[in-house]
């Protein structure tokens, strides 16, 4: 008697929007670890120079920065997520309701990029005859069905990425000898800030050195605000 063997559904492979996400919070989540951190040090160091009251002060920052960056990404993914959702149980309900209409966004679709208007209705009918769902909703709203940004992996990556970055100004300027504490810790910053700015540029197709320029004058002021906080306490 032949038994028949059930296969488990392969996995899904996360599609380069799902992936793009997840870095995209893990170099926001770095570039607000590094200047949470220094704005935190700076403020403090120049009001002491009690080494270990610095790192505890940087590492307590550090930590607040991570979770709290977290945590914000989970509830701003979570919410996009359901929207999504939402959208995706609409376009359910109108492909049962009003095909027509649904049949007709997708050939507009077509027609909209350069495709005759006769071709477009074949190409509209013949999808919507395999998949009415997937279609309307890569259609209108440019999403998969199954695919969805996932709240956790943006979690995690900003509090990796945050606590990462912010590990740079906070060895900078608890570790490096007293003559060099303040260049060393600017340099580590303006470095990782260039970086920052350099990796969202390239992920989010924008101007490099623009991104960089922005960076870097951002880390710059930053410093300057909380050093000078620092004098006045």
């Amino acid at each position: 008697m032949k038994t028949m063997s059930v296969s488990k559904p392969k996995k899904q492979k996360k599609t380069m929007a799902e992936r793009s996400n997840t870095l995209r919070a893990g170099v926001l989540g770095s570039n607000d670890g590094i200047l949470t951190v220094v704005g935190v040090l700076f403020s403090v160091a120049v009001a002491t120079t009690n080494t270990f009251t610095i790192f505890i002060a940087g590492l307590s920052d550090l930590l607040a920065c991570a979770f709290s960056m977290a945590s914000g990404e989970y509830a701003s993914v979570s919410s996009q997520k359901d929207t999504e959702r939402a959208a995706i149980e609409k376009e359910r309900e109108l492909i049962k309701t009003n095909y027509q209409d649904e049949l007709d966004v997708v050939a507009n679709y077509y027609v909209e990029r350069g495709v005759k208007k006769d071709t477009a209705n074949s190409i509209a009918k013949e999808l919507m005859e395999k998949d009415a769902l997937g279609t309307v909703v890569r259609v209108k709203y440019d999403l998969q069905l199954g695919h969805y940004m996932s709240p956790w992996d943006a979690a995690f990556s900003s509090l990796v990425s945050a606590a990462s970055g912010g590990i740079f100004p906070l060895v900078a300027m608890t570790l490096l000898p007293a003559a060099i504490k303040w260049p060393g810790t600017i340099l580590a910053v303006t470095l990782s800030v260039a970086l920052t700015g350099y990796l969202s540029a390239k992920l989010g197709d924008g101007l490099v050195k623009t991104a960089i320029i922005r960076n870097v004058i951002v880390g710059i002021i930053t410093m300057a605000i909380h050093y000078s906080v620092g004098l006045m306490l």
